[in-house]
């Protein structure tokens, strides 16, 4: 079959709706009327009767050239090819013959780019998602005036690479160099690097590597981010690219919920999902269990199929059916006895993002402390106090203070009198890099009430401001993380000033637990795991009552190593923080476990409370002495 073109240029105003649709492509629909042209061998055949044709004919050749410019489809179906290593003993090189799920995936990004929108693509492996990509960029720039992409990866390697030819653009270069010359030919395209242009259309491709300033400095028609979730800088990427394009399309499998293509699931940009049960063959003989009863939901396959060992199994007569409730498929079932571990299986196959890691913490309970717990601080500010000393003057409350609390103040800026706390800490280096933290949480009631998080103090600065914190919280118990050269630093500072409402260390794996003669609490793996332990049980169950957005943000990125009882903090580099801190290592989090630990400590121990300590004429004695005086004019505050 050879169409009858005629056919005059025109513009993108076809793809410009909300959604589209491929079948309104007039000639992709004539190739789906005639199914022998959507099989591989009829496809071939119509291939190279449309090759003859162009090469005998200057003025048929240049029809092909306009109804590819017309129609993206008919352009991938009838000159892309595409290549599979894993194609074997099959010819790896293959002719694009697309599915529908491949349709939609196409004009879901083509639409996106004319309608300047965002679009989350999410995908199981191995369903031509980045193919897609590939193939939307190259069609624009090749074919229409002025377009300008970008490609970026997660790494450079992945972009651009002379020995990988899964890299982006050897797949551009593989698509251009098969086409017939009056398509495309080599002086109407020059590579050199990572950037691509075309003479005649005057649009280009460029790539770039995962830097937090990619984007900056440049205006962009669309930007292509392949494998976003595993791109190291995944939130600064979002900053800065914000102004850089209005289009900017996010292609991914899930990578677990602590990074920025997670938070893109949960937004209200356009959604693309290519799930492996759309592929026509991944599906074949799909099947699952609905109320205990296996459901086939492919009832016209028959055949035989081949398990991952071999065996040999009459679909559906004697098919050992896995009935566990999941969506399934030969296939499926194939691809499940490979695999090392149930995680490969969420993350490359079912889309799971809750799955797709060893994710410490449970998403759904973060997801649900966000929306019933989390808010905005009540007041924010600063305490002065004496360096010397560590004792407080005053509170003063401003916007951008580093303190932030979650409860109502006395008019006079003044701690509570009648709450009890503790006070819980994680103590950084003080150059920058990452965070220090602390964490105050209402003894009674288990609610955080207070945040302070600065990545500048030096640890034994830190020390005194958090003994000024913990006396202006009416002399609250303080436990902080001792492990390391900073927590040695900070707990010696904490003993020079004399603060005596501490936890001392104690043997956690001793039925007596009695105290010992070491400030602090240390943090190796064993505790690191009990102590972890308890707040997510805290958090599942409502005893620590979570305020904070960035602390309950962090517990996504902490991570249980398989085989181990490490505890760990990944995807530092690609998490968001207000504070400067160059990276962020879960800071806050681990403040609130020290404060969670402390909140067990007072529920199952009995606690003394501390000796009065305090000197006539400092700020503590002057506050008890007003509050005094104010109980007896019954002038009570809440």
């Amino acid at each position: 079959m050879i169409f009858v073109l005629r056919m005059e240029e025109n513009s993108l105003t076809s793809l410009s709706d909300s959604y589209g649709n491929p079948m309104t492509m007039p000639l992709y629909c004539q190739m789906l009327r005639n199914g022998r042209l959507k099989t591989v061998r009829g496809n071939l055949n119509y291939r190279r009767r449309v090759l003859e044709a162009g090469y005998a004919s200057e003025e048929y050749a240049k029809e092909l050239w306009i109804a590819c410019k017309r129609d993206p489809f008919f352009w991938i179906n009838t000159f892309v090819w595409t290549y599979n290593p894993k194609a074997i003993p099959k010819i790896p090189t293959r002719p694009m013959v697309t599915y529908q799920f491949q349709d939609d995936s196409i004009w879901a990004i083509l639409s996106a780019i004319v309608n300047q929108l965002d679009l989350h693509q999410e995908k199981s492996r191995e369903m031509t998602a980045t193919w897609n990509l590939i193939m939307a960029f190259t069609w624009m720039a090749q074919f229409h005036d002025g377009m300008m992409f970008r490609l970026v990866s997660r790494n450079a390697e992945a972009v651009d690479s002379t020995e990988d030819p899964d890299a982006l653009f050897p797949k551009i270069m593989f698509i251009i160099e098969h086409q017939p010359p009056w398509i495309i030919n080599e002086s109407q395209y020059n590579k050199t690097g990572m950037h691509i242009h075309f003479f005649e259309t005057n649009s280009t491709i460029n790539g770039s590597s995962t830097t937090g300033d990619i984007g900056r400095g440049g205006r962009q028609t669309a930007i292509g981010m392949d494998e976003f979730a595993f791109c190291p800088n995944s939130y600064a990427m979002l900053r800065a690219t914000q102004m850089a394009t209005a289009c900017r399309i996010y292609n991914s499998t899930p990578n677990g919920t602590g990074n920025a293509f997670y938070d893109l699931k949960k937004s209200k940009i356009r959604k693309s999902r290519l799930h492996w049960s759309s592929h026509p063959v991944k599906r074949r003989g799909m099947y699952r269990t609905e109320d205990g009863e296996l459901k086939i939901l492919d009832d016209e396959f028959h055949g035989i199929v081949t398990d991952s060992e071999g065996a040999k199994f009459e679909f559906p007569g004697n098919y050992p059916f896995r009935l566990d409730g999941k969506l399934r498929s030969p296939w499926y079932d194939r691809e499940c006895d490979r695999a090392a571990h149930p995680m490969e299986i969420s993350q490359e196959l079912d889309i799971d993002y809750l799955g797709s890691n060893y994710q410490f913490f449970v998403a759904s309970v973060i997801d649900r402390i966000q929306k019933e717990d989390v808010r905005e601080p009540v007041v924010c500010g600063e305490l002065e106090f004496e360096p010397e000393t560590g004792n407080p003057i005053r509170f003063v409350p401003f916007p951008d203070g580093r303190v932030k609390l979650w409860i109502n103040l006395t008019p006079e800026s003044e701690f509570p009198g009648n709450i009890k706390c503790v006070l819980g800490a994680d103590v950084s280096a003080g150059t920058g890099a990452s965070n220090s933290a602390l964490t105050g949480c209402n003894r009674e009631t288990g609610e955080k009430i207070l945040e302070f998080v600065e990545p500048s103090l030096l640890a034994e600065d830190f020390a005194t401001y958090g003994v000024a914190i913990a006396k202006w919280m009416n002399q609250a118990f303080h436990i902080w993380d001792a492990s390391g050269q900073t927590g040695r630093i900070y707990g010696n500072k904490v003993m020079d000033l004399k603060y005596n409402n501490i936890y001392w260390k104690t043997a956690l794996n001793r039925i007596t637990r009695k105290p010992g003669d070491t400030p602090g609490f240390h943090l190796n793996p064993g505790d690191k795991a009990e102590s972890f332990g308890r707040y997510r049980r805290a958090l599942k169950d409502g005893t620590f009552i979570q305020r904070s957005y960035e602390a309950n943000k962090e517990c996504l990125f902490f991570v249980q190593v398989a085989g181990s009882q490490a505890i760990e903090h990944t995807a530092a580099a690609s998490s968001q923080d207000p504070t400067g801190a160059r990276t962020n290592h879960g800071d806050r989090c681990t403040a609130d476990v020290m404060a969670n630990y402390a909140l067990y400590v007072f529920k199952d121990h009995v606690i003394p409370e501390p000796e009065e300590t305090t000197p006539e004429h400092c700020y503590a004695a002057r506050r008890k002495a007003y509050e005094d005086k104010l109980r007896q004019e019954d002038e009570v505050w809440v």
